[in-house]
Protein backbone atom coordinates (compact mmCIF):
# COMPACT_ATOMS: atom_id res chain seq x y z
CA UNK A 1 0.00 0.00 0.00
CA UNK A 2 1.35 2.67 -0.43
CA UNK A 3 -0.45 3.31 2.51
CA UNK A 4 0.05 9.73 10.83
CA UNK A 5 -1.15 12.21 12.16
CA UNK A 6 1.00 14.07 15.28
CA UNK A 7 2.67 16.96 16.34
CA UNK A 8 5.46 15.76 14.05
CA UNK A 9 6.89 19.71 13.27
CA UNK A 10 8.47 22.09 15.01
CA UNK A 11 6.98 25.52 15.30
CA UNK A 12 9.65 27.15 13.25
CA UNK A 13 8.03 24.79 10.52
CA UNK A 14 4.39 24.74 10.38
CA UNK A 15 3.62 21.13 8.02
CA UNK A 16 0.52 18.76 7.90
CA UNK A 17 1.33 16.43 10.56
CA UNK A 18 1.61 19.52 13.10
CA UNK A 19 -1.76 20.40 12.07
CA UNK A 20 -3.33 16.50 12.10
CA UNK A 21 -1.32 15.75 15.65
CA UNK A 22 -3.29 18.81 17.05
CA UNK A 23 -7.01 17.29 15.76
CA UNK A 24 -7.11 19.58 12.71
CA UNK A 25 -7.67 18.80 9.30
CA UNK A 26 -4.92 16.93 7.20
CA UNK A 27 -4.49 20.42 4.63
CA UNK A 28 -1.72 22.30 4.69
CA UNK A 29 -1.81 26.13 5.33
CA UNK A 30 -1.55 28.38 2.67
CA UNK A 31 1.05 30.89 4.73
CA UNK A 32 3.01 27.78 5.32
CA UNK A 33 4.26 26.78 1.98
CA UNK A 34 8.20 27.77 1.80
CA UNK A 35 10.00 25.55 3.98
CA UNK A 36 13.71 24.19 3.89
CA UNK A 37 15.05 22.02 2.05
CA UNK A 38 16.08 19.97 5.14
CA UNK A 39 13.04 20.35 6.51
CA UNK A 40 11.43 18.94 3.58
CA UNK A 41 13.95 15.70 3.31
CA UNK A 42 13.31 14.84 6.82
CA UNK A 43 9.77 13.16 5.40
CA UNK A 44 11.83 10.73 3.16
CA UNK A 45 14.46 9.80 5.80
CA UNK A 46 12.07 9.48 8.37
CA UNK A 47 9.82 7.39 6.02
CA UNK A 48 12.78 4.63 4.97
CA UNK A 49 13.84 4.30 8.20
CA UNK A 50 10.02 3.82 9.44
CA UNK A 51 9.76 1.05 6.93
CA UNK A 52 12.94 -0.55 7.40
CA UNK A 53 11.92 -1.10 11.01
CA UNK A 54 8.63 -2.40 9.93
CA UNK A 55 9.96 -5.01 7.18
CA UNK A 56 12.80 -6.35 9.78
CA UNK A 57 9.90 -7.39 12.36
CA UNK A 58 7.11 -8.57 9.82
CA UNK A 59 8.93 -10.44 7.01
CA UNK A 60 7.85 -13.48 8.45
CA UNK A 61 4.03 -12.98 8.37
CA UNK A 62 4.42 -11.55 4.93
CA UNK A 63 5.70 -14.87 3.96
CA UNK A 64 3.24 -16.87 5.49
CA UNK A 65 1.01 -14.52 3.93
CA UNK A 66 2.07 -14.80 0.43
CA UNK A 67 1.90 -18.10 0.31
CA UNK A 68 -1.91 -18.20 1.40
CA UNK A 69 -2.29 -15.53 -1.51
CA UNK A 70 -0.57 -17.94 -3.93
CA UNK A 71 -1.72 -21.03 -3.02
CA UNK A 72 -5.22 -20.46 -1.31
CA UNK A 73 -3.96 -22.74 1.51
CA UNK A 74 -4.59 -21.95 5.63
CA UNK A 75 -1.94 -20.18 7.85
CA UNK A 76 -1.37 -23.21 9.47
CA UNK A 77 0.06 -25.28 5.86
CA UNK A 78 1.62 -22.24 5.11
CA UNK A 79 3.73 -22.07 8.68
CA UNK A 80 4.37 -25.69 7.66
CA UNK A 81 5.56 -25.17 4.18
CA UNK A 82 8.38 -22.56 5.94
CA UNK A 83 9.28 -24.99 8.50
CA UNK A 84 9.81 -27.34 5.56
CA UNK A 85 12.00 -25.04 3.80
CA UNK A 86 14.04 -24.11 6.95
CA UNK A 87 15.60 -21.37 8.88
CA UNK A 88 17.37 -21.03 6.39
CA UNK A 89 15.09 -19.66 3.71
CA UNK A 90 13.27 -18.05 6.49
CA UNK A 91 14.73 -14.19 5.31
CA UNK A 92 14.95 -15.39 2.07
CA UNK A 93 13.64 -12.64 -0.69
CA UNK A 94 14.05 -10.01 2.39
CA UNK A 95 16.87 -7.72 0.51
CA UNK A 96 13.71 -6.71 -2.00
CA UNK A 97 11.20 -5.51 0.18
CA UNK A 98 13.37 -4.02 2.61
CA UNK A 99 14.85 -1.86 -0.21
CA UNK A 100 11.21 -1.57 -1.96
CA UNK A 101 9.59 -1.06 1.32
CA UNK A 102 11.78 1.62 2.68
CA UNK A 103 11.92 3.56 -0.76
CA UNK A 104 8.25 3.46 -1.61
CA UNK A 105 7.73 4.64 1.94
CA UNK A 106 9.92 7.47 1.53
CA UNK A 107 8.30 8.54 -1.26
CA UNK A 108 4.63 8.14 0.03
CA UNK A 109 5.55 10.32 2.63
CA UNK A 110 8.14 12.74 1.06
CA UNK A 111 6.40 13.18 -2.50
CA UNK A 112 2.83 13.60 -0.53
CA UNK A 113 4.17 16.75 1.28
CA UNK A 114 6.12 18.09 -1.92
CA UNK A 115 3.21 17.82 -4.53
CA UNK A 116 0.88 18.91 -1.69
CA UNK A 117 3.01 21.96 -1.36
CA UNK A 118 3.66 22.76 -4.71
CA UNK A 119 0.11 22.40 -6.12
CA UNK A 120 -1.12 24.50 -3.06
CA UNK A 121 1.06 27.22 -4.45
CA UNK A 122 -0.37 26.81 -8.18
CA UNK A 123 -3.85 26.49 -6.89
CA UNK A 124 -3.42 30.11 -5.22
CA UNK A 125 -6.80 31.78 -4.89
CA UNK A 126 -8.82 29.16 -7.31
CA UNK A 127 -11.29 28.29 -5.38
CA UNK A 128 -10.14 24.41 -5.17
CA UNK A 129 -11.31 23.16 -2.27
CA UNK A 130 -7.57 22.02 -0.12
CA UNK A 131 -8.49 18.39 0.59
CA UNK A 132 -9.34 18.00 -3.47
CA UNK A 133 -5.91 18.80 -4.25
CA UNK A 134 -4.47 17.00 -1.33
CA UNK A 135 -6.24 14.50 -2.43
CA UNK A 136 -5.24 14.40 -5.93
CA UNK A 137 -1.26 14.72 -4.05
CA UNK A 138 -1.55 11.57 -2.38
CA UNK A 139 -2.63 9.59 -5.71
CA UNK A 140 0.53 11.21 -7.63
CA UNK A 141 2.98 10.01 -4.84
CA UNK A 142 0.74 6.73 -4.96
CA UNK A 143 1.53 6.66 -8.90
CA UNK A 144 5.10 7.38 -8.38
CA UNK A 145 5.22 4.42 -5.87
CA UNK A 146 4.85 2.32 -8.65
CA UNK A 147 8.24 2.72 -10.59
CA UNK A 148 9.54 0.14 -8.05
CA UNK A 149 7.70 -2.60 -9.35
CA UNK A 150 10.31 -4.50 -10.26
CA UNK A 151 11.18 -5.02 -6.34
CA UNK A 152 7.87 -6.64 -5.71
CA UNK A 153 8.61 -8.71 -8.85
CA UNK A 154 11.72 -10.49 -7.21
CA UNK A 155 10.74 -10.43 -4.04
CA UNK A 156 7.31 -12.74 -5.26
CA UNK A 157 10.32 -15.05 -7.27
CA UNK A 158 12.11 -15.34 -4.25
CA UNK A 159 9.59 -16.23 -1.90
CA UNK A 160 7.85 -18.94 -4.47
CA UNK A 161 9.28 -22.30 -3.39
CA UNK A 162 8.33 -23.06 -7.06
CA UNK A 163 11.20 -21.43 -7.80
CA UNK A 164 13.71 -21.81 -5.06
CA UNK A 165 15.70 -24.03 -7.89
CA UNK A 166 15.66 -21.41 -10.73
CA UNK A 167 17.01 -18.07 -8.68
CA UNK A 168 19.42 -17.96 -5.98
CA UNK A 169 19.46 -13.92 -4.89
CA UNK A 170 17.96 -10.67 -5.12
CA UNK A 171 20.83 -9.59 -7.47
CA UNK A 172 20.59 -13.29 -9.71
CA UNK A 173 17.17 -12.44 -10.13
CA UNK A 174 17.29 -9.15 -11.63
CA UNK A 175 19.60 -10.10 -13.70
CA UNK A 176 18.21 -13.27 -15.39
CA UNK A 177 14.80 -10.93 -15.84
CA UNK A 178 16.57 -8.64 -18.05
CA UNK A 179 18.85 -10.73 -20.04
CA UNK A 180 16.29 -13.54 -20.51
CA UNK A 181 13.35 -11.44 -20.69
CA UNK A 182 13.99 -7.92 -20.80
CA UNK A 183 12.83 -5.30 -18.96
CA UNK A 184 9.31 -5.27 -19.27
CA UNK A 185 9.16 -8.63 -17.42
CA UNK A 186 10.10 -6.76 -14.30
CA UNK A 187 7.16 -4.58 -14.56
CA UNK A 188 4.65 -7.44 -14.51
CA UNK A 189 1.84 -7.01 -12.38
CA UNK A 190 2.23 -2.98 -12.68
CA UNK A 191 -1.74 -3.05 -13.17
CA UNK A 192 -2.95 -3.90 -9.81
CA UNK A 193 -0.04 -2.13 -8.12
CA UNK A 194 -1.57 0.98 -9.87
CA UNK A 195 -5.15 -0.05 -9.16
CA UNK A 196 -4.29 -0.19 -5.38
CA UNK A 197 -1.35 2.60 -4.44
CA UNK A 198 -3.57 5.58 -5.84
CA UNK A 199 -6.59 5.32 -4.08
CA UNK A 200 -4.77 3.61 -1.27
CA UNK A 201 -2.86 6.75 -0.73
CA UNK A 202 -5.81 9.39 -1.02
CA UNK A 203 -7.56 7.25 1.80
CA UNK A 204 -4.78 6.98 4.10
CA UNK A 205 -3.87 10.15 4.17
CA UNK A 206 -7.48 11.74 4.12
CA UNK A 207 -8.35 9.68 6.76
CA UNK A 208 -5.68 10.12 9.01
CA UNK A 209 -6.55 13.62 10.49
CA UNK A 210 -10.12 12.31 11.64
CA UNK A 211 -9.29 8.97 13.66
CA UNK A 212 -6.64 10.97 14.80
CA UNK A 213 -9.30 13.24 16.20
CA UNK A 214 -11.49 10.66 18.06
CA UNK A 215 -8.33 9.49 19.89
CA UNK A 216 -7.83 10.35 23.49
CA UNK A 217 -5.61 13.52 23.40
CA UNK A 218 -1.94 12.76 24.45
CA UNK A 219 -0.17 14.89 26.97
CA UNK A 220 3.20 13.45 26.48
CA UNK A 221 5.38 11.19 23.81
CA UNK A 222 4.44 7.80 24.93
CA UNK A 223 0.84 9.20 24.59
CA UNK A 224 1.30 10.24 20.98
CA UNK A 225 3.36 7.23 20.26
CA UNK A 226 0.51 4.85 21.24
CA UNK A 227 -2.09 7.44 19.65
CA UNK A 228 0.23 7.27 16.39
CA UNK A 229 0.46 3.15 16.80
CA UNK A 230 -3.17 3.08 16.79
CA UNK A 231 -4.18 5.59 13.71
CA UNK A 232 -1.49 4.20 11.42
CA UNK A 233 -2.82 0.93 12.65
CA UNK A 234 -6.29 1.21 11.97
CA UNK A 235 -6.06 2.78 8.76
CA UNK A 236 -3.39 -0.02 7.41
CA UNK A 237 -5.53 -2.73 8.52
CA UNK A 238 -9.04 -1.31 6.67
CA UNK A 239 -7.09 -0.60 3.22
CA UNK A 240 -5.41 -3.88 3.56
CA UNK A 241 -8.40 -5.91 3.53
CA UNK A 242 -10.09 -3.37 0.77
CA UNK A 243 -7.26 -3.93 -1.36
CA UNK A 244 -6.70 -7.55 -0.76
CA UNK A 245 -8.09 -9.32 -4.30
CA UNK A 246 -5.46 -6.61 -5.66
CA UNK A 247 -2.96 -8.18 -3.91
CA UNK A 248 -4.10 -11.52 -4.53
CA UNK A 249 -4.04 -10.84 -8.24
CA UNK A 250 -0.50 -8.86 -8.29
CA UNK A 251 1.01 -12.15 -6.43
CA UNK A 252 -0.72 -14.76 -8.84
CA UNK A 253 0.44 -12.69 -12.21
CA UNK A 254 4.06 -12.03 -10.75
CA UNK A 255 4.35 -15.68 -9.98
CA UNK A 256 4.72 -16.57 -13.73
CA UNK A 257 7.87 -16.12 -15.59
CA UNK A 258 7.57 -15.49 -19.09
CA UNK A 259 4.74 -15.79 -21.30
CA UNK A 260 1.87 -13.48 -22.27
CA UNK A 261 0.83 -10.70 -19.91
CA UNK A 262 -2.45 -11.29 -18.56
CA UNK A 263 -5.28 -8.64 -17.93
CA UNK A 264 -6.22 -7.85 -14.52
CA UNK A 265 -9.83 -9.15 -14.58
CA UNK A 266 -8.57 -12.31 -16.33
CA UNK A 267 -6.26 -13.00 -13.81
CA UNK A 268 -8.95 -12.69 -11.18
CA UNK A 269 -11.33 -14.89 -12.97
CA UNK A 270 -9.02 -17.21 -12.99
CA UNK A 271 -8.09 -17.63 -9.45
CA UNK A 272 -11.84 -17.16 -8.67
CA UNK A 273 -12.66 -20.45 -10.75
CA UNK A 274 -9.46 -22.29 -9.28
CA UNK A 275 -11.14 -21.38 -6.07
CA UNK A 276 -14.56 -22.62 -6.03
CA UNK A 277 -15.85 -19.33 -7.00
CA UNK A 278 -16.08 -19.16 -3.15
CA UNK A 279 -15.66 -15.44 -1.87
CA UNK A 280 -14.22 -16.87 1.27
CA UNK A 281 -10.96 -18.12 -0.58
CA UNK A 282 -10.50 -15.81 -2.38
CA UNK A 283 -10.11 -13.76 0.65
CA UNK A 284 -8.09 -16.34 2.19
CA UNK A 285 -4.87 -15.23 4.47
CA UNK A 286 -7.21 -11.62 4.62
CA UNK A 287 -7.23 -12.13 8.70
CA UNK A 288 -3.63 -12.55 8.94
CA UNK A 289 -3.07 -9.79 6.32
CA UNK A 290 -5.19 -7.57 8.63
CA UNK A 291 -3.46 -8.15 11.93
CA UNK A 292 0.04 -7.95 9.86
CA UNK A 293 -1.23 -4.39 8.20
CA UNK A 294 -2.41 -3.78 11.71
CA UNK A 295 1.17 -3.97 13.07
CA UNK A 296 2.99 -2.87 10.12
CA UNK A 297 1.32 0.27 9.81
CA UNK A 298 0.99 1.36 13.05
CA UNK A 299 5.03 0.66 13.33
CA UNK A 300 5.33 2.65 10.36
CA UNK A 301 2.75 5.37 11.33
CA UNK A 302 4.44 5.30 15.11
CA UNK A 303 7.99 5.43 14.08
CA UNK A 304 7.28 7.83 11.42
CA UNK A 305 6.37 10.65 13.71
CA UNK A 306 8.75 9.69 16.32
CA UNK A 307 11.52 10.61 13.85
CA UNK A 308 10.73 13.51 12.84
CA UNK A 309 10.16 15.01 16.58
CA UNK A 310 13.73 13.92 17.15
CA UNK A 311 15.38 15.21 14.45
Amino acid sequence: MAVSTMDSESAQTPQPQAALKKGGPSLLPTGALSTSLSSQGRHYVCGSLAAFTNIVVTFPIQKVLFRQQLHGVLAIEAVRQLQRDGLRNLYRGLLPPLLQKSTTVAIMFGLYEDFSRVLLEQAGSSGVPEIVTRSFAAALAGTAEAILTPFERVQTLLQDHRHHGRFNNTAHTFRTLLTEYGVRECYRGLVPILLRNGPSNVLFFGLRGPIKEQLPEATNRAGHLVNDFVCGGVLGAALGIMFYPLNVVKSRAQSQVGGAFQPCRQVLLTVWRERGSSLAMLFRGAHLNYHRSLLSWGIINATYELLLNLL
